[in-house]
């Protein structure tokens, strides 16, 4: 028996609920999109014409899936991030909510000044990217280390439109930076930040499917912020910032780390579920 696009959505999202998807709304707009080449707003329009068989199945192909536990994000091979469509695949971790609390803060602090923002651990680029966009006389480098991210950088820096502002370097974050980088007001980085003992414990969907080298922070979790702390701060322009997310529980360690590297004015910012999420301070002049 036919059905209809809204039957079609209202199925999936009642199959993700009872499968306990927390976001099983939005999972199910997405799979469905992807399934009809549809936009939401065409999902919408056309919520009461029926589905063609093709499209039902690939649904349910997709649907299939997603209930084996691969993240919705690598199945239709985007995600949003405030509010930037982007391009994601398994080689970079998808773009999060609680991602958007360190973007915020860097916005806010470039506003429209003119500076050079690093994205360290760029992963997808989104986090310079959303500075790009929201900082129109901004210059952002995307510092990433896989060449698969990379090429993910290139592509999200195309579809943004952002190849007069933004450009991407491969840059390993645990070794010293080029001598040929120049200077930066500000490095924002969301490091691998996990303890390597915690990955195994990771939900499915992180553990089987995301990238284990933008998981893996060492074995206190805390290698990338010690590295970065202690290395980059030599390309940081006395008085600029460097702005880290960090994992549950890491505020004080990151804060003490930055503390010991000649980092002052040092503060920390809680996401929407009030976990600790970002931390940033102010090189002090004389301390590089």
């Amino acid at each position: 028996m036919p059905i209809t696009y809204n039957d079609l959505y209202l199925n999936t999202r009642q199959v993700l609920r009872a499968d306990g998807s927390p976001a099983a709304t939005l999972e199910a707009r997405e799979i469905v999109c992807f399934a009809g080449g549809k936009s939401r707003e065409e999902l919408i329009r056309d919520g009461r014409l029926y589905v063609p068989p093709a499209i039902e199945r690939r649904t349910a192909e997709l649907l299939s899936r997603r209930l084996a536990g691969e993240p919705v994000a690598y199945l239709i091979g985007e995600w949003e991030f405030y509010g930037l469509s982007l391009d994601v695949s398994e080689a970079v971790l998808i773009p999060r909510v609680d991602t958007e609390v360190l973007a915020g803060e860097t916005i806010d602090y470039i506003g429209d000044k003119d500076a050079r923002v690093l994205d360290l651990c760029a992963g997808s680029g989104c986090v310079g990217l959303a500075v790009a966009v929201n900082c129109p006389n901004a210059q952002v480098v995307l510092g990433e280390l896989s060449e698969a991210a990379v090429r993910i950088c290139r592509q999200n820096i195309r579809r943004c439109d952002l190849a007069s502002r933004v450009t991407v370097e491969p840059l390993d974050a645990l070794e010293r930076p080029p001598r040929d980088i120049g200077e930066f007001d500000c490095i924002v980085c969301n490091p691998p930040y996990i303890p390597t003992g915690d990955i195994a414990s990771l939900d499915p969907s992180v553990r089987d499917f995301e990238p284990h080298l933008a998981l893996d922070g060492g074995a206190d979790g805390c290698a990338f912020f010690q590295a970065v702390s202690s290395l980059w701060r030599t390309v940081l322009r006395p008085g600029g910032r460097l702005c880290f997310e960090v994992g549950i529980g890491q505020a004080d360690a990151v804060l003490r780390v930055m503390r010991q590297n000649g980092f002052g004015d040092i503060n920390v910012i809680s996401d929407t579920a009030k976990i600790p999420r970002v931390v940033y301070g102010t090189l002090w002049e004389g301390n590089i």
